[in-house]
């Protein structure tokens, strides 16, 4: 069982141990489709989830006060694979990427996902080339023909000069 991270306790809230959670993943959903979260190693049942300015504030089986809720302050929150919901067609968890063949449109091999950034307008796509080169690709149908995970190979088509940044 592979435990996934998907956020962490930044502050308690009020007085009956109520946590302040900042997300790691793009929606509320997971902490409201799950019935428990790991909190560092320990798995606790979720009570309570509810959103505040934009954070996820969770009451968990196990913490009851405040003071117990300011002691789990800093603890990174986990589910595990079968909490993840199912994606739609054409959409992937970033973990399933990584490590992906990346080719060019020709076939010929450029290099292996390394990580998607996704502080931008679209994700970018980051890759390691063969010459231990890291190359940067942005996830728009121009640049990424083609992501089929079965296989584990991402086809891309460059520009002049983009390996030379």
């Amino acid at each position: 069982m592979e435990k996934i991270l998907i956020g962490k306790i930044v502050n308690a809230v009020g007085l009956k141990g109520e946590v302040r959670v900042y997300n790691y993943s793009d929606s509320v959903e997971i902490y409201e489709n799950t019935e428990s979260i790991y909190v560092e190693d320990t798995l606790m049942k979720i009570k309570s989830v509810r959103t505040q300015k934009n954070m996820v504030v969770l009451g968990l089986d196990g913490i009851s006060d405040r003071n117990e809720a300011e002691k789990a302050k800093g603890s990174e929150l986990f589910v595990t694979d079968a909490d993840l919901p199912e994606l739609p067609e054409g959409e992937y968890y970033v973990r399933d990427l990584i490590g992906m063949e990346v080719l060019l449109e020709d076939g010929s091999h450029l290099g292996t996902m390394t990580d998607v950034i996704q502080n931008s307008a679209q994700d970018i796509f980051e890759l390691e080339t063969d010459e231990g080169k890291q190359v940067l690709i942005p996830r728009v149908p121009d640049f990424v023909l083609n992501i089929d995970a079965k296989a584990g190979k991402i086809t891309v088509r460059l520009i002049e000069g983009m390996l030379d940044l």
